[in-house]
């Protein structure tokens, strides 16, 4: 069965103004450009909004890329809901981020580091404009502000030393960066998260009082979670904005941390601790969710103070566990499931203004929709064509949040929760787009491994024509329990390699999330069996299309999907040419990784059965096999999947004498996230290509 989903019409609605009829004339006739990795790094990137509670006014994040700098910008830009506006907020020489509008809607609270800034620090701004106030000053930094109901006061998060005064915290950290002596002892996990190395800082959640008509001094500094001797997630380095909440009446603080002594494992609980008069939170913290082994997590207080939410899974050591929505009475003491029978995972939460519903951006079959879940009833789909996430909701039940596509980058939208249609407030990257000849895009599903229908996203270049042939790119994608929805990606970006001439694909393969616990669990923990069937049946099903050139068919991806590339390496396929970035290639010395510390779910390699599970799985023993050109990518500073994988796959086929290349980051992580970094990572995978996978003479 195939499920047509063309795109053509996508972006000129979501480009095009309705106050000029001439213009989508005129830029018909004008050449467009195509779509090159140089062109996507002009698109201005919207990050996740916040409205004020009348629904009148959204804020946002915007950043920029200085490509000559190899250097982002960002600022706050403001929107009329009613679409009437949108400008810069905040323009200074500095980078602005998660801006939280107070319940009063008369001020923005976001992080900045400005002037004489060591870290990022708490800024407050009138919304009618004026000048950004800043609230601290911690050689710690600040993140993830949220304001007091009542406005008096926010609560933020920053890494600390927890056994010295927040006053002393930059002196240790100028002693460390100054001394000759550099080593770190670790007694237990976690060692690494991504790509740090992590020290024996402490995330914890303090707080701070805003009184609008201070004379400038700043107002003390009050912890949290600290005097409950519990700590946030160890490894939360990409972010600690939903491990913690604080009720509607400022009284009580909700927060994640690991309950589990164990130092070679953790359980994350939600804990609730009360919040004493003058900001600062008691001693006894309660556990709310003790009696689950697995994870809980993502606290949300009902805006009536009645009940928690929080998101909670079954499955120790499994990331992709169905995430089930869980609801805690405060006043009776208990908690229930909502939608067991749901075969999705809660994520995205807000609550609605009458505490009776909440709204998720749910990972649903290859796009990201939106779903009211009521507390009484069934849930219900909001949304269905392209993904909206980052949900933000007024007062009046007006939902705001980011709608996206493969042809269109993250766009401010106002969300009809009755029927799902989404009204485009942002336009900052119209003229970009209406300019840019981008190709069209659908969904497929195929037959893959034991029969299963396995959803598909295909990417066709600017002009496709039925009639001609085109090359192929497989693009496989990690996790692997990270599905491919419809949306822009900014790395590895179907639309970039279409603009190269290439039909891509995204199969959404055995493992994927957002089609049922049933199906993401289907891999473990054999990894490789079903999802390469998956890919080459899916490489069938193209070399059956006449608009195909089977002779000329390319495939690759990055961490576990560089994985799957090795896996392909060293068995029966049909590509001419493989690029591996940030491969999983031993199952051995993947003890390296982050996760590695914990106990893994199926035991380790050293335990009865499980040598012969991972000598079918990891690529590395089929190196024998080896032949096709493989194009090596890693970054030094990657913790999650250790360079040494990638220097293992190179030297390994250096000695097979299959063609190979390595490109090496000193300076990139798991992803390359740099400007021209990226720029040379497309240049060198389309050089590998062209010399690989060449153009019939």
């Amino acid at each position: 069965m195939v499920m047509r989903n063309m795109a053509v019409a996508l972006l000129a609605l979501a480009c095009v103004g309705a106050q000029s009829v001439l213009a989508p004339v005129a830029m018909a006739q004008a050449k467009k450009e195509p779509f090159t990795v140089e062109r996507s790094w002009k698109l201005q990137r919207i990050g996740a909004p916040t409205v004020s509670r009348d629904g009148r006014t959204i804020i946002a994040p915007v950043t920029r890329y200085a490509m000559g700098e190899d250097k982002a910008y960002s600022d706050l830009w403001l929107w009329s809901a009613d679409g009437s506006g949108q400008r810069a907020f905040t323009t200074a020489a500095a980078s602005d981020g998660s801006p939280v509008i107070s319940p009063d809607g008369k001020h923005v609270a976001f992080t900045s580091q400005r002037a004489d800034d060591k870290a990022p620090q708490l800024y407050v701004m009138p919304l009618g404009g004026g000048e950004a106030r800043r609230l601290t000053k911690l050689a710690t930094g600040v993140q993830s502000p949220k304001w007091f109901d009542d406005g008096k006061r926010l609560a933020f998060v920053s890494r600390v030393f927890a056994d010295l005064p927040l006053a002393e915290q930059g002196k240790r950290l100028d002693e460390r960066r100054d001394r000759k002596m550099t080593g770190m002892v670790w007694d237990a996990g976690p060692v690494t998260a991504w790509d740090q190395y992590l020290d024996e800082r402490q995330f914890h959640v303090f707080s701070v009082a805003f009184d609008a008509a201070a004379n400038g001094e700043l107002p003390p500094i009050r912890p949290l979670t600290q005097p409950s001797g519990y700590q946030l997630p160890r490894g939360a380095v990409q972010g600690t904005a939903t491990h913690f909440a604080v009720s509607p009446d400022g009284r009580e603080l909700a927060f994640v941390a690991d309950a589990d002594p164990a130092i070679n494992r953790s359980n994350n609980d939600v804990f609730v601790v009360a919040i004493e008069a003058d900001g600062s939170g008691g001693k006894q913290a309660r556990n709310l969710t003790a009696s689950n082994p697995a994870g809980d997590g993502s606290p949300l207080y009902s805006p009536d103070g009645r009940h928690l939410s929080f998101v909670q899974q079954r499955i120790r050591g499994f990331y992709a566990d169905k995430g089930r929505l869980m609801l805690f009475d405060r006043k009776a003491g208990t908690t229930r499931e909502l939608f067991k029978d749901w075969d999705r995972s809660a994520a995205g939460l807000v609550w609605a203004a009458d505490s009776r519903r909440l709204y998720g951006a749910i990972d649903d079959a290859g796009t990201v929709r939106v779903y009211e879940l009521p507390l009484e009833g069934a849930p219900r789909k909001v949304t269905a064509e392209r993904s909206h996430g980052s949900l933000a909701i007024a007062d009046d039940g007006r939902l705001f949040g980011l709608r996206e596509s493969f042809i269109e980058p993250p766009t401010l939208v106002r969300i009809d929760a009755k029927t799902g249609a989404s009204t485009k407030l942002s336009t900052i990257n119209d003229a970009l787009l209406a300019a840019t000849d981008l190709g069209t895009y659908e969904s497929v599903t195929y037959k893959g491994a034991n029969g299963a229908d396995i959803q598909m996203w295909v990417n066709y270049p600017p002009g496709f024509d039925k009639s001609k042939k085109y090359p192929f790119f497989m693009l496989i994608h990690g996790g692997p329990h990270n599905a491919i929805t419809d949306g822009m990606a900014f790395r590895w970006n179907a639309q970039v390699f279409a603009s190269w001439g290439y039909v891509t694909a995204w199969p959404n393969f055995h493992g994927s999330s957002g089609f049922g616990q049933a199906f993401a669990d289907s891999i473990n923990p054999e990894w490789a069996e079903q999802p390469y069937q998956d890919v080459i049946k899916a490489a069938e099903w193209f070399q059956a299309q006449p608009w195909i050139d089977r002779d000329r068919m390319v495939a690759g991806g990055g961490s576990y999907g560089g994985y799957l590339t090795t896996v392909l390496l060293g068995r029966e396929h049909p590509f001419k040419a493989l690029v591996a970035h940030a491969a999983v290639y031993n199952l051995y010395s993947q003890y390296a990784a982050d996760f590695s510390a914990e106990t893994p779910r199926f035991g380790g390699f050293w335990e009865k059965g499980n040598r012969e599970v991972l000598e079918r799985n990891s690529p590395h023993l089929a190196a024998a096999n080896f032949k096709t050109p493989t194009l090596v990518v890693h970054g030094q500073t990657d913790l999650r999947v250790p360079v040494n994988h990638g220097l293992e796959l190179y030297h390994t086929l250096l000695n097979r004498g299959v063609p190979t290349r390595l490109l090496y980051y000193p300076n990139e992580n798991h992803w390359v996230l740099k400007p021209q970094n990226s720029v040379f990572w497309y240049q060198q995978v389309k050089a590998w290509f062209d010399q690989h996978n060449p153009p019939k003479p």
